[in-house]
Formats: C-alpha cells, sequence, structure tokens
C-alpha cells in the first residue's frame, strides 16, 4: 500500500504534464496564426535590444544643425538646386521625428497630426491656437521638455525667419509662422500662439524645422552641427558628415520605444551603387532611389520596390518676363494644348500621375484639372496663326541635365510646329542656375516640393515672374481663411484660376521609390522625401 506521501509527487507530475502540453499547443496555434496572417511572432512594439538596421541613401547632411537658420537651412546648402525648387534638406528628413520632436508632425497621408503636442485648439478667429503637452517629457541628456522650451524654441524661429525675409531669402510663402503677436506658457503643460493675421498653414509649418522644440538649457557651446539632444524616439550615436549617420534608440524617450537598437544611414555615390548595396545585402533598405533605377529591382527575388506619393510636382515652367513670347497668354495656353502631358509622364518611371495644376493630390485645394487643356495640335496650330510670324521668335527650352529626357520629349513635340521654333538646351548644373538666375530662357523643367508652394504664381519675384492681379488677390483670400474648409475651397479657386491662365504647364507628381529586402518591415514608404520615420523599421 503507497503512502499519501509517494502519491503527491504523481499529482504534482501529472498537472506538469498537463500544463506542459497546454503551453505547446499555445504556442503551436500562436505560431499558425502568426505564419498564416503574416503577423509577427513577437508582441506588437516590442523592442529589439540588439538588432541594428542599415539603410542607403544619395545624400547625407554635412550638418547636423536644423535649426532655422542653421547650416542645412541657409540657401546655398549642398542639397540646394534651382531646378528642384524647396527640397528638403536631408537633416530635416532624418532628425526630424527621430531625434527631434515637432509640436505637430504630418503623416504619411500629408494630414497634419498630434506631435509633441497631444492636442490643440484653433480659435473660431483663426488668430489663438493653443497646444497641450505632455508631462514628464525629458531630452536625451535629462533636461526637462516642458512649455518654456517650447516658447524659446519659436522665439528663435521666429527671429531666424525675420532674418531670413529681410535677406529676401525665401521661397516657400506658405512654409512661415505668419504674424505672431505672441508666443506664451500659461503654465508648464500649455503654449498659447497668438497671431495679428490668420495662417491657415500654421499647423504645417509646425511639423518642420520652425516647429522643433529644442532644449533652452544648452549653452553656447553646444555644438549643433555635430551633435544633438532632442527628445525624439532617437538619438545620435555617430556622425560621419555627409557619409555616415547612426541612430541609437533613446531609452528614456516618453513614446513607443523605437523597435531596432540602432539604425546606421550610409550614403552612397550614385542609384548604381546604392542597388547594388540592396541586392546584395549590405544594406537592408534603399531610401529615395531614382525611379529609373528601382524599375530594374521590380522583378528581382529577395527585394520589394515601394511606390509612394509626395507632393513633389514635375512642370514645365514659364519664364512671363516682357521679353518673353511666354508673357502673351495666348501664346502659353497654345503651348498647353500642344503639349502632351499624359504622354510624358507616362513614360517617367518616378511619376505617380498626371498633374495639371499647381496643387498636388495630397495637397489641400487638390482638384482634377486634367480637362481644361486637352492635348490638341490643330488647335494651337490654329492659336499661333493669330500672331504675326515675326514676333513667333525661337524659344529657348533649358534644361539640366537631371530633366534631359523630358526636355527632349518636349522639344520633339514642339517639332510639330513650324513656328515659333523650339530650342533645347541641356546645360550643367552650373549653368544652368546662372541662365535661370539671369531670365535668359523662356521655358524649363522643374520640380516644386513643397505643400502650399503653389503661392510662388502669386509672387511676381518668383522665377517664373507671374504676375496677375487675380492670381494674387485669390492667393491672399486664401491665406487669410480661418478655418480649413474655406482654406481648401479658396486655394481650390486659386489654383484654377493659376491653371486656366496657362501660368506652367504642369506634368506629373513624383513618386518615392523604397526598396527592401525581404523579411524588413515598419519602415515608411509615403513623402520619404520629406519626412522618414525610422522608428518602428526592423531587419529581417
Amino acid at each position: 500500500m503507497r503512502s499519501r506521501h509517494n502519491r503527491q509527487p504523481n499529482g504534482w507530475a501529472q498537472w506538469g504534464i498537463f500544463f506542459g502540453v497546454a503551453a505547446a499547443l499555445g504556442a503551436l496555434v500562436w505560431t499558425g496564426w502568426a505564419v498564416l496572417g503574416h503577423h509577427s511572432i513577437l508582441p506588437t512594439g516590442t523592442a529589439s535590444n540588439t538588432q541594428q538596421v542599415n539603410i542607403g541613401v544619395t545624400d547625407l547632411p554635412q550638418s547636423l544643425d536644423i535649426r532655422p537658420g542653421g547650416a542645412t537651412t541657409v540657401s546655398g546648402s549642398d542639397e540646394a538646386s534651382i531646378d528642384n525648387l524647396n527640397a528638403t534638406p536631408s537633416a530635416d528628413r532624418l532628425l526630424l521625428g527621430n531625434v527631434y520632436e515637432t509640436l505637430v508632425t504630418i503623416d504619411q497621408h500629408n494630414q497634419p497630426q498630434p506631435g509633441l503636442a497631444t492636442k490643440w485648439n484653433i480659435s473660431d478667429d483663426g488668430l489663438t491656437y493653443t497646444f497641450t503637452l505632455p508631462s514628464a517629457v525629458t531630452f536625451s541628456n535629462g533636461h526637462t521638455l516642458d512649455a518654456t522650451d517650447v516658447v524659446w524654441s519659436l522665439q528663435q524661429a521666429q527671429s531666424a525667419e525675420n532674418k531670413s525675409n529681410d535677406t529676401g531669402d525665401t521661397t516657400n510663402p506658405s512654409d512661415t509662422l505668419g504674424n505672431l503677436a505672441s508666443v506664451t506658457n500659461p503654465d508648464a503643460t500649455t503654449v498659447t500662439i497668438t497671431l495679428t493675421q490668420p495662417n491657415p498653414t500654421l499647423l504645417r509649418t509646425l511639423s518642420g524645422p520652425l516647429g522643433a522644440v529644442f532644449d533652452a538649457e544648452l549653452g553656447d557651446g553646444f555644438d549643433y552641427a555635430t551633435q544633438a539632444a532632442g527628445s525624439g524616439p532617437f538619438t545620435i550615436a555617430d556622425f560621419k558628415a555627409g557619409k555616415s549617420l547612426t541612430l541609437a534608440r533613446n531609452d528614456t524617450y516618453h513614446g513607443t520605444k523605437a523597435a531596432s537598437a540602432t539604425v546606421t544611414i550610409t550614403k552612397f555615390d550614385d542609384d548604381a551603387a546604392l542597388s547594388k548595396a540592396v541586392t546584395d545585402g549590405t544594406v537592408d533598405l534603399a531610401a529615395n532611389m531614382s525611379g529609373k533605377q528601382a524599375a530594374t529591382l521590380t522583378n528581382d527575388s529577395g527585394v520589394t520596390v515601394s511606390k509612394g506619393t509626395t507632393t513633389s510636382k514635375v512642370l514645365l515652367a514659364y519664364n512671363h518676363g516682357n521679353d518673353s513670347l511666354l508673357s502673351d497668354e495666348q501664346a502659353r495656353k497654345a503651348f498647353r494644348y500642344l503639349f502632351d502631358a499624359n504622354a510624358i509622364a507616362d513614360a517617367q518611371s518616378d511619376s505617380a500621375g498626371l498633374l495639371s495644376g499647381p496643387i498636388s493630390q495630397t495637397e489641400p485645394g487638390y482638384e482634377d484639372l486634367t480637362s481644361l487643356f486637352p492635348h490638341d495640335v490643330a488647335k494651337t496650330q490654329e492659336m499661333f496663326a493669330y500672331f504675326d510670324p515675326m514676333y513667333l521668335t525661337t524659344v529657348d527650352l533649358v534644361v539640366s541635365e537631371q530633366y534631359r529626357s523630358i526636355g527632349e520629349a518636349i522639344a520633339q513635340q514642339a517639332g510639330q510646329l513650324s513656328l515659333p521654333p523650339v530650342q533645347l538646351e541641356v546645360l550643367p548644373e552650373a549653368e544652368y542656375a546662372q541662365r535661370i538666375a539671369a531670365g535668359t530662357w523662356a521655358m524649363t523643367v522643374v520640380s516644386m516640393n513643397g505643400t502650399g508652394d503653389a503661392g510662388l504664381f502669386a509672387d511676381p519675384n518668383s522665377m517664373f515672374h507671374y504676375n496677375h492681379g487675380e492670381a494674387q488677390q485669390a492667393w491672399a483670400a486664401a491665406r487669410a481663411a480661418t478655418n480649413d474648409t474655406d482654406y481648401e475651397s479658396r486655394m481650390k479657386a486659386y489654383a484654377r484660376l493659376v491653371s486656366e491662365d496657362a501660368a506652367a504647364d504642369w506634368l506629373y507628381t513624383r513618386a518615392c521609390l523604397t526598396v527592401a529586402r525581404d523579411g524588413v518591415s515598419g519602415y515608411p514608404t509615403e513623402m520619404t522625401d520629406q519626412r522618414m520615420d525610422l522608428s518602428q523599421v526592423q531587419g529581417a
């Protein structure tokens, strides 16, 4: 007869077997669900303590100083070019949202979302913005971040903006803090911005460098060009100017921790080198690759090519100066009927869709205006027949090497006319910039990259020299809007007016191309030319 003492271990053993089998079955069910549903086997949001992700790009900053007026924001930076208006500097693209936080952020659909500010309220007259900040936020150096830092940062931004305006160094009329009356902090978690006039694009402005929050306690000795003390999910682990940038997870970050311990971004000489790096496994991800190069990888096994949208608009710009044929409305409209924008857009590997006005598909106020000037060579010939042949002198189409193929397509289409003749010149970047600055051109191909940069057509001093009183009034009306609904409707009216007057010939919206090795996840694919959220990217 067995004692009670001898039977007890057998009972525990039976329970142990039961729990072991149950755990094993549970694991099998979980794994099956994860595989069949393409879910991660790790719990969502789990941060790897050791994982490193390598990203390849073709542009990296020479400086980490993204402060307004800093090295990466001044005119003539290493990434600025006259045929790529308002392009986002790579320092802004990589640091905003990753190292430095902005009051407001923009999602991949180009919509304002809470950034450092958890919420905001706008008064009915559009003059007062009240932002609420979270408590217990710190910079990566341990300093407390509160409303005092926000006020100080905005004051510094306004000062830099005023200096920029004084020197005439402005490009995008929507990318401005506007007429600030005051910036105050009633308490540690509240910031109030008061304006003298409405600024319907203020929230978007606060998602960029002008809305970045810096540590007010840092002294003059802090080197912003090589260091950073932000409040974002990453810190700077290593920086080699123009060569590489390594981000390390900020373990004190107040939000969801970065998924990977480190992210290293390396610059490659060109797209061909970048393509080789992603296919041979040197990098896990290639960001903002050219459409032409990305197209060569679409059928490669082991990589995925993603095509996202941007607000970058490629257009055939017209010189409206008094000495240009394009100062004549009839001539501009005739050319718009002549050029087959649809064929040009279809031929471009970086095209995200046909465009027919100054506002892209993801910007407030967009409207499909393709029906305004359908391709019609006969109508073009009829319109030019009204001109005295002596008036139809040679039209200089000047482009940089970047837009050679588009320039050649335009020149070929223009060859269908006997008059006026269109002469194509493809120039090196430096010589091209000189020609544009001198105004000795009639047509050129450029891209405009910012949300709200349609306002350049309301500025007679812009490179286009477009001076249209009604357009300027329509733009001013849009800028006076006190709410999103009015702003969008007024921008739509402005865009239609400018397009109907053939201020330019808009061709297409540019796509952004991302190439990732299989198994890489959490990476952004939309608007990566402006912002790259790397907080959730994970390697294979």
